[in-house]
């Protein structure tokens, strides 16, 4: 059941033709449920997002308006935003408002899976642009997390991964050519890393270490992504490793924050 906001004076008229406007239709709140008022808002224009009445990038009604057009306080009206925005559904631009966002990809960091295989489980198509495909020797650090020596030959590989042409992470890792000779001549534009080392070189995927951060994009980071300077950045830094518990990759990827969050399901080990 859509509502026309129905209030006096000027202000109602203001928010009515406003909204007309912009074709929202607002359904009633049920001020006799359990349910609290701020739940309700946040649901009805959760429902707008899903149903395509509003779009990724469309403005979503101010807490003012909000308020107006549903007779509760700036404070219920703004639960309700924030909730929208702790989902994933909306993000606040500074001195610009509250937008429409994608909603964010769940990665289960319990899974190890590679990226493409990520985004075929969730209905996404998968797309890479290679920014570096390079041998190198390896410094220091990535001689101790690949355990090889220091200035031992290495495969780097940079990508920006796409999901449905969307720039969503950057993806970088390191390899052992010794381990993996001639991997500089495969093309990772379309060919998938993991599945390479599985198949090509017969090296089984076993475990991998994870350490998860967040951080500000730098400039860079930011032009390639297409999201604003000093955005937040999920950082997943992890070691590969094979079942023999050999390193397989030292590997760095940054995930946009607006994009992604990381999930974990973890089970208590003793029940009291």
């Amino acid at each position: 059941m859509a509502l026309t906001p129905v209030q006096n004076g000027r202000d109602t008229a203001k928010s009515t033709q406003r909204h007309e406007t912009r074709k929202l239709h607002f359904e009633p709140l049920d001020k006799n449920s359990f349910t609290p008022m701020y739940f309700q808002i946040q649901s009805h224009l959760l429902k707008m997002i899903q149903s395509g009445e509003l779009h990724p990038g469309d403005s979503v009604p101010s807490e003012e308006e909000l308020a107006r057009v549903y007779g509760v306080s700036r404070m219920t009206s703004r639960q309700a935003l924030q909730s929208l925005k702790s989902q994933g559904y909306a993000a606040g631009q500074k001195g610009r408002g509250t937008f429409v966002t994608q909603p964010k990809v769940e990665k289960d960091i319990a899974h190890l899976a590679g990226f493409s295989a990520e985004m075929r489980s969730l209905g996404m198509r998968a797309s890479s642009r290679v920014l570096e495909a390079s041998c190198a020797a390896a410094d220091a650090e990535t001689a101790a997390r690949l355990q090889i020596a220091l200035n031992a030959p290495i495969f780097k590989l940079v990508r920006l991964r796409y999901a449905d042409e969307v720039p969503v992470a950057i993806e970088e890792g390191c390899l052992s050519r010794d381990r993996f000779p001639q991997i500089e001549s495969i093309d990772f534009r379309s060919a998938s890393l993991y599945q390479t080392v599985r198949e090509r070189y017969g090296v089984a995927i076993d475990s991998a270490d994870e350490i998860l951060e967040a951080r500000a994009a730098n400039r860079k980071e930011s032009e390639l992504l297409e999201i604003p300077a000093r955005s937040c950045l999920l950082m997943i830094s992890r070691i590969l490793r094979s079942a023999d518990g050999k390193p397989i990759e030292s590997a760095r990827s940054l995930y946009r924050g607006d994009r992604y969050r990381a999930v974990l399901k973890v089970f208590a080990s003793v029940a009291e």
